[in-house]
Formats: C-alpha cells, structure tokens, sequence
C-alpha cells in the first residue's frame, strides 16, 4: 500500500467513487448478509436493530433519518422486528404521544450474536488495509458519510417546505 501521494499509481490514482463505493458495497453486501438473513428484513433489520442499541435517537423520525431510510417505510421494518421479539415499542416519558423503540433482552443476545458474526465479514471486506489503515477508512468513510446524511436531510426538509 502506497505511503505518500507521490507513491500513488495506477488505478488508485485513477480511482472512480461511484464505482469503488459500488463495488465496496456489494462485496459488504455478500460478506454481511448470509450472516444476517434469518433476521426479518435482513441489512435493513440489523441495521435497525443495532441503531436502537447503539445509539440514543429518541424517536422513529429521527432513526429513519440517521439511517436514510423513508420515514413511512421504517414502521413496516420495526413492526416486523416487533413480531419476532427483537425490539418493543413503549411510551416515551418525555413525550406521551410518542413512542420509543427499545430492544428487547431477546434483540440484545440476537444483536451480539449477530455482530460476533458480522465483525469478522466486515474485517474481511477491509483486510486488503493493513489494521491501522482500517481504523482510518472508518473513521473517514463515516465523517463522509454523516455529511452526506445531513446534506440528504437537509434537501429532504427543504423540498417538503416547497
């Protein structure tokens, strides 16, 4: 792997992001999903599922927008989850008229399984990076990533306005 600019050749050099985030993405795609494909929803649920866990969004609007995904689409992926035991919807305290999506103890000990499988699929994905290389993709691929969610929300709210 090239450890200046000036080593940087060849393809690397050349290198179309709409083509290497494509094809990042389905060879994720084919590392992640066999391992999750007994959740309801597969990705999407797991993707869910660990939003609920890891994360602090106190509503279904603002999880379906740090996942990018339709907010009139999102119940139909709870409510799926809901069904297999993995996640519950209670009242939130703060606000009676909503509802907050929690992870059940049966969605907890699914989700750490799950990610004990899923940890080692996303590891091969990236083990063309040595590990210090991997630290450093994440974290720029996430910054990328969280601007582009913003920006996406952004445009989102100002064409609802319209």
């Amino acid at each position: 792997m090239a450890s200046t600019e000036d080593e940087v050749t060849g393809e690397e050099a050349d290198c179309d992001l709409g083509w290497s985030a494509g094809m990042l993405m389905r060879h994720y795609r084919a590392q992640v999903q066999p391992r999750v494909a007994d959740l309801p929803r597969g990705e999407r649920g797991y993707q869910v599922l660990y939003t609920v866990i890891c994360k602090s969004l106190p509503n279904q609007l603002q999880m379906a927008e740090y996942l990018g995904i339709d907010r009139t689409v999102l119940p139909y992926v709870i409510d799926d989850l809901v069904k297999a035991g993995l996640v519950e919807r209670q009242p939130d305290p703060a606000d009676r008229r909503a509802r907050k999506v929690v992870a059940t103890a049966r969605g907890v000990e699914t989700f750490q399984r799950l990610r004990d499988e899923v940890v080692p699929a996303e590891q091969a994905v990236l083990s063309t990076l040595d590990p210090e290389e991997q630290v450093l993709f994440r974290s720029l691929l996430s910054r990328v990533a969280r601007q582009a969610r913003d920006e996406t929300n952004v445009r989102a709210i100002s064409s609802e306005d319209v």
